[in-house]
């Protein structure tokens, strides 16, 4: 859990040393400015706008029930970040998966990729897809619907 929030950290105490010395030279502005763009920064690359997280042998079940993609994921991953934003309001009808939090989430992602933990991994009926096409998994989602 606290690998999720280092990335986060770093930048809002990056953003406050930057705002912080725009404060000693005179210029408030300036520091109100680069704080607020770093606590966004630290935002995005944060679990925060991610749906809320559930193990992978929960996600499975609930996917075999109602049919929708199992997204296992990390956070600071840009390409997780690029389908979450992509898939928009649509994102929470997923179930997804923290593979920083699950270890068995994480072991499922290496099965589906030679060893590596590449992510997003998308997992539709059974069949894992390596950082699928945030439309591909748009339409998976509605045929679930």
């Amino acid at each position: 859990m606290t690998r999720a929030w280092i990335l986060p950290m770093l930048l809002v105490l990056c953003g406050s040393a930057l705002a912080a010395g725009r404060i000693v030279s005179g210029n408030p502005g300036a520091a109100t400015a680069i704080l607020l763009a770093f606590v966004l920064l630290a935002g995005v690359n944060s679990p925060l706008i991610f749906p809320r997280s559930i193990g992978v042998l929960e996600a499975q079940r609930r996917s075999a029930v109602d049919g929708r993609p199992v997204v296992l994921w990390r956070p600071g991953c840009q390409y997780c970040l690029r389908l979450r934003i992509r898939l928009g309001r649509r994102a929470r009808q997923a179930h997804w998966v923290d593979i920083w939090r699950d270890p068995a989430a994480a072991a499922v992602v290496r099965a589906a990729n030679d060893g590596n933990e590449t992510v997003p991994t998308v997992v539709v009926a059974g069949e894992a897809h390596t950082n699928p096409d945030p439309a591909w998994v748009r339409e998976q989602l509605a045929r679930s619907a």
